[in-house]
């Protein structure tokens, strides 16, 4: 039930908006094109199972992991209702 200027299921749908944000982020990071044989990272031979696995494949396995670390998302959803801007 919403209060105040918030519309009934204003809440299910930030909770979907940021769903979709989150499934929209992966599918753009998500490598295409042909897989490289050598990592664009360090040079380093990418094994031909991995390049079968991962189509687009870029890294090796190390520098993909570190790579993953490095990436920082916050998990907010900033588009905030009118009702939540009010109070």
């Amino acid at each position: 039930m919403a209060g105040g200027f918030a519309k009934d299921g204003a809440v299910q749908d930030q909770i979907d908006a940021t769903v979709d944000d989150a499934v929209q982020r992966a599918r753009s990071n998500l490598p295409q094109g042909e897989s490289l044989e050598h990592c664009e990272e360090c040079g380093s031979d990418i094994p031909e199972a991995r390049r079968k696995a991962v189509p687009g494949v870029r890294l090796c396995i190390q520098c993909q992991a570190e790579n993953d670390k490095q990436e920082i998302f916050s998990g907010y959803n900033r588009r905030g209702s009118k009702d939540s801007q009010l109070r």
